[in-house]
Formats: structure tokens, C-alpha cells, sequence
């Protein structure tokens, strides 16, 4: 049955290799297989599925526009999908934040926004160099890849990755060292030789550079920096953003506003393609046409964008019980990390995760993990971390059962539990 996958399907392929089954159904935070095995899923198809498989909320309203007769393609003209998209996302989200943004449709995936907002900072500050940060990732097209650190990823380009530079990500150094000293003194001194930067773009947890999570007072230095300096800030909230860390941008917590933010995978709500890149008014100097894709105007993905953000976001109560499972989740990771020799947590929200000294460790743990049912992905640049990203509207008992499998499965990879000092025999401060 999956021969042809095999086949004719290009060596490029990678998450089949790591999970060698056909997945057949999916609802919440299960997908199941061709033999009728069930897989909790702490993958949500890298983010783009915050809200789990074929949340009822969101799928209803999908097949009833697609029963319709409503329009599927529609470029970038106006549509009743995309009006009640633009009028949600300015209620439910833009308003409420007081975040003056406006929306520009780049194309359907994280690197088309991601690419939309490099040509407009470089079109707009009429300056060249772009500023990235030591292990970012921002998606595998040309513009993209230059201000990405992997090297692997890199290499694929076939050709140099030009116009940009790489500087240290927050506790990249011994986490003593002022993060921005080199920065600050090359933006000062005008013979540094060092061009002004049209932008610095910005993980503010790096979800593949192995969730490494900034601080919030970093992230305020970040910004002031561009400020004084004139550099457009982005941030790019692809896998970051729409509630993964526990708001639905990643920066509200650190109190910054970005010139520029990049979302994509879970803006749709149901893992259709979309993306969005949002700016600053006075940034909006394009001229028609002169940014432009065809698949741009995905109706099917303004609706179920919309059902999302109405079913979540307009829930006073959601972010209350995202915040729950949240705390849940950290603690859980924090002891099991506390008492497995060698490891320790990485990540914010519900992108978060535990790495371990010994790189190969944590490829072991996921692939021991999948034949017990769970699907798990690794991290960094080694693969040292392993990843986890359920679904936000995940049950307390899917979650549970989840850490269960991975904690034995850490326990069969690494050794029995180390002993931990109990609230009675810990030291005295």
C-alpha cells in the first residue's frame, strides 16, 4: 500500500521516515493509521495546527461555504470570506491589543511572509542588510534561507546566501556578556564599516533552532535598539504566534510592537495554507501588483480563520484555560527534566521541550515514543531537543497520557529516574 511513496515520491521527504505509517483520520489530538493504531499528536503539523485535527467549530463552517458555492480562489479580490476575515481579525485581535497593523496577504506559507517582509523593510528604509540571530530559522526560499542559521538548510540554497549577518541570540554567549555590546558599539561608530541594517528579524522562541526562548527584557532591548537606530524591527510569529506561547502574538508579554510581524501556519485554524504580514501605516508604500501571488486570496482559509478566531480568541475564557494547560505542562517537563540526569527545559507555552547533553538522545526518545504511540519531533542543530507542541485546546487527559508516554520513554533511552531532593531534604537557602 505505500510503495509508491517509496517510489516515486522525492529522497527529500522527512517526517514520513521518522513515522513509516499511513495516516488515515485525525480529530483533536489524534491521528490514526491504516491499521487502525491511534497516535496522541504533540506534532500539530508544526504548528499549523494549534486548535488540533478538524475542530468541529472550524470544520462545520468550512463545509458549509464549500457546499456553497462560495469562491475557492479569488487572487486578492474582494470577497464576503475575506471581508469577514479582515472585520474578525480587527475585532477580536488587532483592537483589543491596540495594534494599528496593517494586513497584507504575501502568499500562503510562513516563508512567503517572511520574504513579503525582508523586500518591504529593504524597500522602505532603501537599505540592503538584514540583521538574523545565531541558530534563527525562517523558511527554505532564498531571502528566507539568508536569515536562517541552520547550516544543512542553508547548503540547500546551492548558491551564496548574500545581504545578511548573523549575530548572537539571547545567553548565545557565556549569558554574561551584554547581548548587544558588539551591536551597539558597530551602530555608533561610523567607521565600524558596518552598513545600517534595513531590519533585524527575530524568533522570539526559536522553534527549530532548538527552543531557545528570549527574555522579555532582551526583547525590549532588542527593540529600543532598532528604535534609536532606525531599523525596522519584525518578528516572526509563524510558529511562535496564534496562542503557542500562551498569547496569541508572542511578544505581547515582553511589551513590545514590532514594525513588522510574519504569521502564518495556524492563522487559518485548520491547517489550510495562509499567511499574513503585518506593518506599520506608514510602511504601506507599495505600489498595486507589486507584491503579489497567486494563491494569496484562499477563501476556504478566510473562513475557517474566521471560525477560529470567533470560536478562541473572542472567548474570554480560552486564553484562562490555555494558561492552565500551560502551567500544567511546565511542571510536568520541569520534574521529569529535574530528575533525568543531563537534561533540562528549553521553550515557552506550549512550545517548549527538554534537551539533553547527549545530542543523540533525543531522536532516540522520539522514535521510542512513536511505537508507543505518541508523535513527538526534535529540535536544534544537533536534534538535541525534544519538541513538544499539542494542540492549545488539548483535554487534561490527552495531555497527561502524553507526558506518561514520554516520560517512559526518556526512562528506557536514558536510565532509571535520578533522585531528586524532596521539599524536606532540600538545602536551606
Amino acid at each position: 500500500m505505500t510503495d509508491i511513496f517509496y517510489s516515486l515520491e522525492s529522497e527529500v521527504r522527512s517526517y514520513s521516515r521518522s513515522w513509516p505509517v499511513e495516516f488515515v483520520q485525525a480529530s483533536g489530538a489524534t491521528q490514526t493509521d491504516s491499521n487502525g493504531t491511534q497516535y496522541l499528536d504533540f506534532f500539530s503539523g508544526a504548528g499549523a495546527l494549534n486548535y488540533g485535527h478538524n475542530h468541529p467549530a472550524v470544520m462545520k463552517p468550512l463545509v458549509e461555504y464549500l457546499q456553497s458555492g462560495g469562491v475557492l480562489h479569488g487572487m486578492d479580490m474582494m470577497t464576503p470570506a475575506k471581508r469577514e476575515f479582515l472585520q474578525t481579525f480587527k475585532d477580536v485581535i488587532l483592537e483589543p491589543r491596540d495594534l494599528h497593523y496593517k494586513v497584507m496577504f504575501p502568499g500562503p506559507t510562513g516563508t512567503n511572509t517572511v520574504e513579503a517582509a525582508l523586500k518591504l523593510a529593504r524597500k522602505y528604509t532603501g537599505r540592503q542588510h538584514i540583521l538574523s540571530f545565531t541558530n534563527a530559522f525562517h523558511g527554505m526560499t532564498l531571502g528566507s534561507l539568508s536569515v536562517t542559521g541552520n547550516s544543512m538548510k542553508r547548503q540547500g540554497a546551492g548558491i551564496p546566501l548574500t545581504n545578511s549577518s548573523k549575530i548572537p541570540y539571547d545567553d548565545y554567549l557565556d549569558g554574561e556578556t551584554p547581548d548587544f555590546l558588539w551591536l551597539e558599539r558597530v551602530l555608533e561608530d561610523s567607521g565600524s564599516g558596518v552598513d545600517k541594517p534595513a531590519a533585524i528579524i527575530v524568533e522570539t522562541v526559536q522553534g527549530e533552532g532548538g527552543l531557545r526562548a528570549a527574555r522579555f527584557d532582551w526583547l525590549r532591548r532588542l527593540a529600543e535598539l532598532c528604535q534609536e537606530h532606525e531599523i525596522l524591527l519584525i518578528v516572526d510569529d509563524v510558529q511562535a504566534g496564534c496562542g503557542r506561547t500562551g498569547t496569541f502574538f508572542s511578544f505581547e508579554e515582553a511589551g513590545i510592537t514590532p514594525d513588522i510581524v510574519c504569521l502564518s501556519k495556524s492563522i487559518s485554524g485548520s491547517g489550510l495554507p495562509m499567511a499574513l504580514t503585518l506593518f506599520r501605516p506608514e510602511l504601506d508604500i507599495w505600489s498595486p501588483g507589486e507584491h503579489n501571488g497567486t494563491f494569496r486570496g484562499n477563501n476556504p482559509a478566510f473562513v475557517t480563520a474566521t471560525a477560529a478566531l470567533r470560536e478562541f480568541w473572542a472567548d474570554p475564557s480560552f486564553q484562562s484555560r490555555l494558561a492552565d494547560t500551560i502551567d500544567t505542562l511546565q511542571s510536568r517537563i520541569e520534574a521529569i527534566a529535574l530528575s533525568t540526569s543531563g537534561a533540562g527545559v528549553r521553550g515557552r507555552g506550549l512550545l517548549t521541550g527538554i534537551v539533553f547533553d547527549d545530542p543523540e538522545a533525543a531522536t532516540k526518545i522520539a522514535a521510542e515514543a512513536f511505537r508507543e504511540g505518541l508523535l513527538l519531533e526534535t529540535s536544534g542543530p544537533q536534534d538535541e531537543v525534544v519538541k513538544l507542541m499539542p494542540p492549545l485546546t488539548i483535554s487534561a487527559e490527552d495531555l497527561d497520557r502524553g507526558l506518561d508516554i514520554l516520560e517512559a520513554a526518556i526512562r528506557t533511552v536514558t536510565g532509571p529516574a535520578v533522585d531528586t531532593p524532596t521539599a524536606t531534604e532540600a538545602p536551606a537557602a
